[in-house]
């Protein structure tokens, strides 16, 4: 028999690679196995060439990335953040790792541990979109609304058609509101700003008559706090209430002389109802004296004096009114009425012809809204 060391002896004598060779050439043929599976979408392939990888030669670090990559996208949620731990203890300075750890934390529901990873992560990548996203929804996690607010807002002006990112926008201002009126209740659940609030909150909800109520409980604690004789108004305006609106308004005005809203809203008043267009005319220009940019005030304007026979007048009211508010068909309509008057049929049939294209624009998009409520109802 071949004793031990004559074994050895012979191993060492014989031709082929080292060791360290042998270690080389199966981490090089491992490395192309898995980029060759990951170009292919074999994910699983993939995974099992970096896990043999990292077994042969565990200080690549960048195994230990590509493997986390890999197991977020096949939300193996644990195993991502195992292998990116390991990884980073490899190498530290693996930014992207932080990142998808972060991430992985996050859908572990590890939420906490996740902000630490997730800030770290954006401090090196600011303008990451995806990577704030999460970060943000983390913060709503952990009740951080404020913190949250502040990167749903950024990335609301980095991404301002996107839907989803406004809607949680909105979603974490929400919820700042309802941790500040349920402080304010601790406060003094009967005080001004808890009536006017909850009149606001119900107003939005078109409880109108439960708005109604907490306006006038407002008025009643604090008479003269600007502001709510004005929210109360605007109540009644919106339900074409008047004499209620106009009463309101100029209460309003005792309290705040400046609220050029509350002043254009009287002169409209006269204009919905079109009586006494003089008065509602004196009205809608002491309000665009304190406010002339306020474009609802100017269309009023352009209106009353198409109403009093003086187009040429209303035209340069009406012209900056469609100017500043294009998409508003009533603009357009009431500027091909002052074209008209004055006799410059030509404008005023382009400016009908924009009219009749908003409309039909506005009702397109109504029927729309409808047939799309009627269809989710009926899957539902």
């Amino acid at each position: 028999m071949i004793s031990g060391a004559l074994v050895c002896l012979l191993a060492l004598l014989s031709p082929g690679a080292s060791p360290p060779q042998a270690t080389a050439d199966r981490v090089e043929q491992l490395r192309t196995r898995a980029s060759e599976a990951s170009g292919r979408g074999d994910l699983a392939g993939a995974a099992a060439a970096y896990e043999q990888l990292i077994s042969v030669d565990p200080s690549l670090a960048p195994a230990y990335n590509n493997l986390g990559s890999i197991y977020l996208r096949q939300r193996e949620f644990q195993k991502a953040a195992d292998i990116l731990e390991k990884g980073l203890r490899v190498d530290p300075r693996m930014k992207s790792a932080v990142a998808m750890l972060g991430t992985a934390l996050f859908e572990l529901g590890r939420y906490q541990d996740a902000r630490v990873r997730l800030e770290e992560a954006l401090q090196v990548n600011p303008s990451d979109s995806n990577l704030e996203l999460v970060l943000a929804n983390d913060l709503t996690k952990v009740g951080d609304f404020e913190a949250a607010a502040e990167h749903f807002q950024r990335l609301s002006v980095r991404l301002p058609k996107n839907q989803h990112v406004l809607y949680l926008l909105a979603k974490v201002y929400m919820q700042l509101g309802q941790q500040a009126l349920a402080r304010m209740n601790a406060i003094d659940p009967d005080s001004v700003w808890v009536h006017e609030i909850s009149a606001e909150v119900m107003d939005g909800m078109k409880n109108y008559d439960g708005a109604t109520v907490e306006y006038k409980k407002a008025i009643e604690i604090a008479p003269r706090q600007p502001g709510v004789h004005f929210k109360l108004g605007d109540l009644y305006w919106s339900l074409s209430q008047w004499d209620n609106a106009a009463a309101e308004f100029r209460a309003e005005l005792v309290n705040d002389p400046k609220n050029c809203m509350a002043q254009w809203k009287l002169g409209d008043i006269l204009v919905q109802q079109s009586i006494r267009p003089e008065e509602a005319l004196a009205d809608i220009d002491k309000a665009l004296t304190m406010c002339p940019e306020l474009n609802e005030a100017r269309m009023d304007r352009g209106k009353v004096l198409l109403q009093l026979r003086r187009a040429q007048d209303a035209l340069p009211d009406l012209e900056a009114a469609v100017k500043q508010a294009p998409e508003d068909a009533a603009g357009h309509f009431l500027l091909a009425r002052a074209y008209r008057a004055l006799g410059r049929q030509g404008d005023a049939e382009a400016e009908m012809k924009t009219f009749t294209a908003l409309e039909e624009k506005t009702r397109s998009a109504t029927t729309e809204r409808a047939l799309e409520i009627i269809k989710n109802k009926e899957s539902h």
